[in-house]
């Protein structure tokens, strides 16, 4: 029997899932993307010759698709740094998690943390533990900032640790996030297991860390693999389907869009039916992340490799020297940024260098800053937002993307878990052998 031919339009980590999955369900794989360096909004850029990302991220231990994908296509494990539950700021909250059962070690490093009066402590534990029925700790339609009014949350607390994990998790504020979400959040790193909670930081570039071994594992396979072509139009081909780009035409039996979602929308307007769905596609809005990188021409002393800051531009800072990055290297992380948009980059980064300073002490000024902004990093997670399932409507045209249909909002872990709920409905007769 000759196996069906897919295809899939987007290499980045949700692409990427669909392809392997594909793969171990028999099908013929062709992946295409118009950038010649896979990865989507996670993947390695290069300035001055060093390997950057073109955003700053961390994996969860609860990211368990993401991590299986990794073991399965040969991603070594080593290149994510795990670090323990820890959110300090500098003279302010500090909370670590010890190694202990779930929910158990969140109520010590709660019940432990410095800088909580008793009422803080007991205000956080209630909402921490509540969010073990995240069903229930959520009303419809009730944002985060709502939430955390209704259950009193302390202002303190809510300024300093609800509200920062919030637009951590969400990259939506909090008067506008979803709190059934952030609820899901909660319950899924926080307490079912302690483990689940721990912060993976990557020390290789992104690249490295999921998208090239997966294509070196899917080459090995027999796959073909068309970085650097984009696809202009999709079509209905018989049973199946047409991709057309400038290199030519390829048909599919199956095909899975894995693309931004103002992507998939352009892709979609043309195909009859499905207009649509196209037109929502393209109106779903967004959220901006920024990252600033500040290369020093020396160690900069940060108090942790990985910190929280208070009433700054950035949120975090990176010491990407101690994940396994060039001397003197730091990232600082702007989520939701939307406000930083308005300042040039050359304002940005020096306003990001007085907050390194003020943790760091005194400092040269950096050899060179580079700023990025993803204007469209995720879709804004608010109540109601329009998440599409991954079945178009149209036989044999599926969509893949952390923007799609389910319980968390956009991070690495939903695109790898769309991705391989595409590829299982693309081909649902096939097993995996």
């Amino acid at each position: 029997m000759t196996a069906l031919h897919a295809g899939v339009v987007g290499a980045g980590w949700a692409g990427i899932a669909a392809a392997v999955e594909l793969v171990r369900r028999g099908a013929r794989v062709t992946l295409l993307d118009a950038n010649r360096t896979a990865g989507g909004r996670a993947r390695r850029i290069e300035y001055r010759g060093e390997p950057l990302d073109n955003g700053q991220h961390v994996v969860l231990g609860a990211y368990r698709e993401t991590l299986a994908l990794m073991a399965a296509v040969g991603a070594p494990a080593s290149q994510l740094k795990r670090l323990p539950l820890e959110i300090r700021y500098p003279g302010g909250i500090g909370l670590a998690a010890p190694r202990l059962p779930a929910p158990l070690h969140l109520a010590v490093a709660i019940a432990f943390a410095t800088g909580l009066t008793a009422g803080e402590r007991f205000a956080a534990i209630r909402l921490g533990l509540g969010a073990r029925r995240a069903e229930a700790l959520a009303r419809p339609g009730e944002t985060v900032g709502a939430l955390l009014e209704r259950l009193r949350q302390p202002e303190r607390l809510r300024r300093l640790v609800w509200e920062p994990l919030c637009v951590a998790a969400l990259n939506t504020p909090g008067e506008r996030a979803d709190a059934a979400v952030f609820a899901r959040v909660l319950r899924d790193a926080l307490l079912r297991r302690r483990e689940d909670s721990d912060f993976l930081v990557p020390v290789a570039d992104l690249s490295a860390v999921l998208p090239e071994p997966a294509l070196t594992w899917l080459g090995e396979r027999g796959a073909r693999l068309l970085l650097g072509r984009r696809a202009s139009a999709i079509a209905p081909d018989g049973p199946g389907w047409a991709v057309e780009s400038p290199e030519g035409r390829e048909r599919f039996d199956a095909l899975v869009c894995a693309t931004a979602p103002h992507e998939a929308g352009a892709l979609l307007a043309s195909v009859p039916g499905l207009s649509g769905l196209a037109a929502r596609l393209a109106a779903i809005a967004h959220e901006p992340i920024t990252t600033v990188y500040l290369q020093y021409a020396g160690r900069v002393r940060l108090p942790r490799p990985m910190m929280a800051l208070e009433a700054s531009h950035a949120q975090w800072l990176f010491d990407r020297e101690a994940f396994g990055g060039p001397r003197g290297l730091v990232a600082a992380v702007i989520s939701a940024s939307h406000a930083e948009g308005a300042l040039g980059q050359e304002v940005l980064g020096t306003k990001v260098h007085r907050e390194v300073e003020r943790v760091a002490g005194p400092l040269e000024a950096p050899r060179w800053t580079k700023v990025i902004t993803e204007k469209r990093a995720t879709f804004s997670c608010v109540p109601g937002a329009f998440r599409p399932a991954a079945e178009s409507g149209a036989p044999g045209l599926l969509l893949a993307g952390d923007y799609t249909e389910g319980p968390y909002p956009a991070t690495l872990e939903g695109a790898v878990t769309s991705g391989l709920r595409a590829a299982r409905l693309a081909l649902p007769s096939r097993t995996t052998p």
